[in-house]
């Protein structure tokens, strides 16, 4: 079975806050369509929190993941900051103690996001949030699974449903948060939150692809 080892998490993370460094403009412009324009800059500013954090320390992906969600948590303002503060340290919990993360684990650690964020926020699918990334690809990430795809497999699977989840977000009315207050002037344009989640899950999958044994 395609596994890798948890202690390869500084791989991980460092490629979570390149992505994100390097998109923090282009997910301002598109917070700024319906928002107040900052989900880039917040976002940058956590991730790069957490990059200084854990610099030349060695560290296993439930710790990575974790520092980076309460950094998240208790640093960054907003709404985003809460959402995916426990994000990431939902989805640390399941790889805890792990010694190697494999497909089934992985998807395990999508749903305990999910279930986390919905928690939270009680936002669902199809109130144009970053669930309308998230969820799709935890759909198809669990259903290659059981249908005998590879981790590898699942994987490219997933990044291209939080794609496709992320552009579905056009054609939606925001109806949690800030935006909600537009009504049908949300519709048309991205979710900020969706498009930073497909970042996050393209990243990931491009990651955890190279590492994959």
């Amino acid at each position: 079975m395609e596994s890798f080892p948890s202690t390869e998490g500084p791989a991980v993370l460092e490629d979570l806050v390149r992505s994100i460094r390097d998109n923090a403009a282009a997910l301002s412009e598109i917070d700024g369509a319906i928002g107040d324009g900052d989900h880039g800059i917040n976002m940058s500013k956590g991730f790069t929190m957490c990059a200084e954090r854990l610099a030349g320390a060695r560290y296993d992906l439930a710790t990575g993941l974790t520092t980076l969600g309460t950094l998240l948590l208790g640093e960054i303002g907003g709404a985003m900051g809460p959402l995916y503060g426990t994000f990431f340290r939902e989805m640390a919990k399941p790889a805890k103690g792990k010694e190697v993360i494999d497909g089934p684990l992985f998807q395990t650690m999508l749903q305990r996001a999910i279930d986390g964020v919905v928690a939270l926020g009680g936002a669902h699918v199809g109130d144009k949030t970053l669930l309308d990334a998230l969820a799709p690809a935890n759909q198809a990430f669990a259903t290659a699974l059981v249908g005998g795809k590879t981790f590898d497999e699942a994987l490219l699977t997933m990044g291209e449903a939080a794609e496709q989840g992320k552009e579905s977000t056009r054609g939606l009315v925001a109806k949690v948060g800030r935006a909600s207050r537009l009504g049908e002037r949300s519709r048309g344009v991205l979710d900020a939150g969706a498009a930073s989640c497909a970042l996050i899950l393209r990243s990931m999958e491009a990651s955890m692809r190279r590492l994959l044994r």
